[in-house]
């Protein structure tokens, strides 16, 4: 099978989702990750939405808030924590089961060549390293930053963006840090999941940024909604320091922060527009079917 070729150029993207009642609506764009690199996005329906609107809603995130005098912010991705690697110096050979770690040694050469460092990793951080290697090989990438666009679109037109943040306060940082050093993740569903992707699906993660950029919605709808990254965040939530922290229901507060937030800018705005992660606007119960089961109108782009 030849493998999939992501699209180049000027590029459309997907159409918009309308949500509506009476006279005040809310475009919806969804967006997506990885996209193909040599993609440039744009779009003259967005460009019109923005500028047309009272308000741009962002994409809902958390907010980490600590003592600033200890250390300023705690970043919760396992990429920056100190303890790289695995506890007790286990390596992946050790901790991952067999069939698994033959599957990895199978696949390492074409990423990491003779580089040996990796293999005293916790398996969380192999995986998100894999998995940007995989996306650089494939001709995608994470950093077409769709949401940043739409910003500078809407500081071009003068129309004020609204920031939805969920704010996590951790207030004991000290003893947090020291629990995030000595738990072991329960990553390796992480892992396996990203070595499923790296060998198995990277020719439909192109066919999916190719999809989105040519705003085929059908083609999108047939891809599965969760992806590796899903997986990774699920093993970060259901860490040992999870519930210390207030993450273990952390999607669901963002969700609420973010449906809170559309509620009020469909009150008082005639039209206002709003960007999404794709799989919150697709999901048989994403954001945009919760505003549905409120008595909200959704439609689809055509």
């Amino acid at each position: 099978m030849l493998p999939a070729v992501t699209v180049t150029g000027e590029q459309p993207g997907p159409g918009l989702w309308k949500v509506s009642k009476g006279d005040h609506v809310m475009w919806v764009l969804g967006t997506l990750t990885p996209l193909p690199r040599g993609m440039e996005w744009r779009s003259s329906e967005v460009e019109e939405t923005v500028a047309h609107s009272q308000e741009v809603l962002e994409a809902p995130k958390a907010e980490v808030k600590v003592d600033v005098g200890f250390f300023g912010k705690l970043f919760l991705m396992p990429s920056v924590y100190s303890a790289r690697k695995n506890p007790g110096g286990a390596t992946l050979e050790q901790i991952l089961p067999a069939q698994m770690y033959e599957r990895w040694e199978a696949v390492k050469p074409q990423y990491f060549g003779n580089d040996r460092r990796v293999e005293s990793w916790r398996p969380i951080l192999v995986a998100m390293e894999l998995y940007k290697k995989a996306l650089d090989k494939a001709g995608l990438t994470n950093r077409n930053d769709i949401n940043k666009l739409v910003f500078n679109l809407a500081d071009k037109h003068g129309v004020k963006r609204v920031p939805v943040k969920y704010k996590l306060t951790v207030e004991h940082p000290r003893a947090t840090l020291d629990a995030i050093k000595q738990t072991n993740l329960h990553d390796i569903s992480c892992f396996n999941q990203t070595l499923n992707i790296v060998q198995n699906d990277m020719p439909s993660l192109t066919e999916r940024a190719n999809a989105w950029s040519t705003g085929d919605i059908q083609a999108l709808r047939s891809y599965a909604v969760n992806d590796r990254y899903q997986s990774c965040v699920i093993a970060v939530l259901n860490a040992e320091f999870a519930e210390e922290l207030g993450l273990r229901d952390l999607p669901k507060r963002m969700q609420q922060s973010w449906l809170q937030a559309a509620e009020t800018a469909l009150t008082h705005n005639t039209q206002t527009f709003a960007v999404l992660p794709m799989e919150e606007v697709l999901a048989p119960d994403g954001y945009l079917a919760q505003l549905q089961a409120q008595g909200y109108t959704v439609e689809a782009p055509e």
